[in-house]
């Protein structure tokens, strides 16, 4: 149970969006509500440091939004601090953050690597590494799980995927932390940037010698495919390598942690998975809405309209909050409830329309495997220590987590088996409707 104060009174207006403590120290449910009842559309008003900029709640409208990238531009940036900073310096270059002919093109250049065919290996890795990992903090006994699991989870599968090397990682973990968030409060600019440079770094080095020796990887295609007739440049390399290990390493991470959280809390919950009752590819699902780990997803107006009875300005910056339609009680049952068996669960963690996440099948196959080694290996999890919030306001997660983990008598452990399962069947159909079955081949942050 978030143990955060709820935020539930006050004037709409007063209350700040863009401040990262908003996020790490308040339970916003309460808010999220509101604004979906008062003001479904709500303008969040300027103040001296920073401009104004509208907030969509509501399920339907969040979804009207990102179907609609003719309207509503992703290519002045998808993050609220670019947006209200003037804009994405990658606009137009990275996936993320190009619309039209060159975000279809690219898409389709990156839709291959990230195809269910083609991570067999990848997610057959992720399933016996997760194992190990879990075997290896339930023999410790006492993790925290943010740092010792969670964390490895993700960035191993992303970083084979890119190719870089093992050495490596525990620089790119220490980078990506600090690129959009931070542990100890407010994020320092000078320090954000720092970290945001030195993947950029990072990346345009290993580019450098994946054109001099390519190898079977994702850098390597994006250095020797055309796109339109032309090669990327470098710069279109080196973003969208930053997008990638972004989207793949910080989201799925805060999924995990806060899906163990959950679980702790509700031991019925936690029964139903270990017993059967309960699949693991609803419970996937369900950890995805429940933990929503990327709050927003944020455009900018390319003309004057109106959205919901609210006039929005061509240029206006428009944010829409995943987090809330995630617990929009006109499309989900219960919508503050954590339920395993959820269904069916139309969730918009992954976003929609055009920038439908590239690495969804990759996410929901990391999440599968380590709620599959929870369930074969934990008897007992119990949190030690308190939880500590991440400071931004685009990411939402526990930093840290410690717990007792009790493991399963060895006898009673189910084997591994050659199944890579990722409970996603992926397609290609970008605007099929997240948990419906059939969802797209996708990857974090929305591209």
């Amino acid at each position: 149970m978030d143990t955060r104060p709820a935020l539930d009174q006050g004037p709409l207006d007063a209350v700040d969006l863009a401040d990262p403590l908003l996020h790490a120290h308040h339970d916003l449910g309460p808010l999220w509500r509101r604004l979906r009842d008062e003001a479904p559309v709500h303008w969040q008003p300027e103040n001296d440091s920073r401009p104004g900029f509208w907030v969509i709640s509501g399920h339907a409208d969040v979804v009207s939004v990102l179907s609609d990238s003719a309207s509503f531009t992703s290519e002045r940036g998808n993050v609220l601090d670019t947006l209200l900073a003037g804009g994405d310096s990658a606009a137009g270059r990275m996936l993320a953050v190009t619309d039209g002919q060159p975000h279809k093109a690219l898409r389709s250049a990156l839709l291959k690597p990230f195809s269910p065919r083609s991570l067999d290996v990848v997610v057959e890795s992720v399933r016996r590494g997760t194992r190990r990992l879990v075997e290896e903090a339930v023999e410790r006994g006492e993790v925290d799980f943010a740092a010792d699991v969670a964390a490895h989870i993700p960035l191993a599968a992303i970083c084979n995927l890119l190719g870089v090397p093992p050495t490596d990682r525990q620089h790119i973990i220490e980078l990506t932390s600090s690129a959009l968030s931070t542990e100890d409060g407010l994020p320092d600019e000078e320090a954000t940037w720092a970290s945001r440079n030195g993947l950029l770094l990072y990346f345009s080095e290993l580019a450098a010698a994946r054109h001099d020796k390519p190898y079977d990887d994702v850098v390597s295609l994006l250095v020797t495919k055309e796109i339109d007739g032309r090669p990327l440049t470098h710069e279109e390399i080196v973003f969208n390598c930053y997008s990638i290990i972004m989207g793949g390493h910080e989201t799925t991470r805060f999924s995990m942690v806060g899906g163990l959280q959950a679980l702790m809390e509700r031991p019925g919950q936690w029964r139903a998975l270990k017993s059967g009752e309960v699949t693991v590819d609803s419970a996937v699902e369900e950890v995805l809405r429940w933990t929503s780990p990327a709050l927003h997803s944020g455009r900018t107006a390319t003309q004057d309209l109106f959205l919901g009875d609210q006039f929005v300005e061509e240029g206006d910056i428009v944010t829409t909050w995943l987090a809330s339609a995630n617990r929009d009680g006109r499309v989900f049952a219960e919508p503050d409830e954590f339920d395993l068996a959820r269904t069916p669960n139309k969730h918009l963690t992954f976003a929609y329309g055009p920038h439908f996440c590239l690495g969804a099948f990759l996410a929901r196959a990391e999440l599968t495997a380590l709620l599959e080694s929870l369930r074969d290996l934990v008897a007992q999890a119990r949190p030690t220590g308190p939880p500590t919030y991440v400071y931004s306001n685009f990411l939402s997660g526990l930093s840290s987590q410690p717990v007792s983990l009790t493991g399963e008598p060895a006898g009673s452990r189910a084997p591994l088996t050659s199944s890579a399962g990722g409970g996603c069947p992926g397609t290609s159909d970008r605007r099929a409707a997240p948990g419906s079955g059939a969802p797209p081949v996708c990857t974090r942050p929305t591209v």
